[in-house]
């Protein structure tokens, strides 16, 4: 990974915390990191009014994707719509957030419910991703969007780079299923709903079902061809979320 200097005003590190120091950003709004790393389950276990990190979580999914969306329309000049949402989808997913999270460390600084935190929520994909994105939110309103921008892409540039010699739809069935287990040991489930056309020419039509609730919609020459067009389809919509 390459190396982006730290902003010229990074105070010493005597003055910041342990998280502070390994994402080099120091907070002007202590209070900001402290709602970042506040998982939902504190206030429910207490019973008490505490702020938690999901509003947060919601302005850090919206600047993560205006920043990736940006960035891979100027870097892949080339590419369609569809790929370069393709690609977004993937740097946004709870898996790929997970990576992030892990790398700096911020399961350990969670604050979290003593019953979330025994049953692995420390670990847990989905409390990860979210607190990343609590982050990034935090870190936005704490500064502006070309700071987050550089810690985003600074994080971010070896799976971007994994973007260029990987095609992004080499498995989008197996992607999707990969997905949804990190949330449920359930698998998606594949239907034909619709078939036309004459039998030399057929096209059909499929839809992807989890825990009941339709995901993405496709079609095809063949019932094979129909599922992955609605992998695709919900790899890009994203309707688990």
């Amino acid at each position: 990974m390459s190396e982006l200097p730290p902003p010229p005003d990074l105070p010493p590190p005597s003055f910041m915390n342990p998280l502070e120091k390994r994402i080099q950003y120091k907070f002007r709004n202590s209070l900001l990191l402290a709602e970042a790393l506040t998982h939902p389950s504190l206030g429910h276990e207490t019973q008490r009014h505490h702020f938690d990190n999901q509003r947060l979580e919601f302005l850090g999914d919206a600047v993560l994707q205006v920043i990736f969306t940006d960035h891979l329309f100027r870097r892949f000049p080339n590419l369609p719509e569809g790929n370069l949402t393709k690609m977004r989808s993937r740097l946004v997913s709870r898996e790929g957030l997970k990576v992030h999270a892990v790398a700096i460390g911020i399961g350990e600084y969670l604050m979290m419910g003593r019953g979330e935190e025994a049953s692995g929520g420390r670990l847990r994909a989905s409390a990860l991703a979210d607190a990343f994105e609590a982050l990034i939110g935090a870190m936005f309103l704490d500064s502006d969007l070309e700071t987050v921008r550089r810690f985003v892409l600074r994080e971010a540039e070896p799976d971007i780079q994994n973007l260029q010699h990987e095609p992004v739809q080499v498995n989008p069935k197996g992607r999707l299923q990969e997905l949804l287990q990190a949330l449920s040991p359930r698998s998606p489930v594949y239907s034909v709903v619709s078939q036309s056309g004459p039998e030399h020419q057929k096209c059909f039509e499929s839809v992807v079902v989890w825990d009941d609730k339709e995901l993405g919609r496709g079609k095809g020459r063949s019932k094979k061809e129909a599922e992955v067009d609605a992998a695709i389809d919900a790899l890009g919509s994203r309707l688990w979320e």
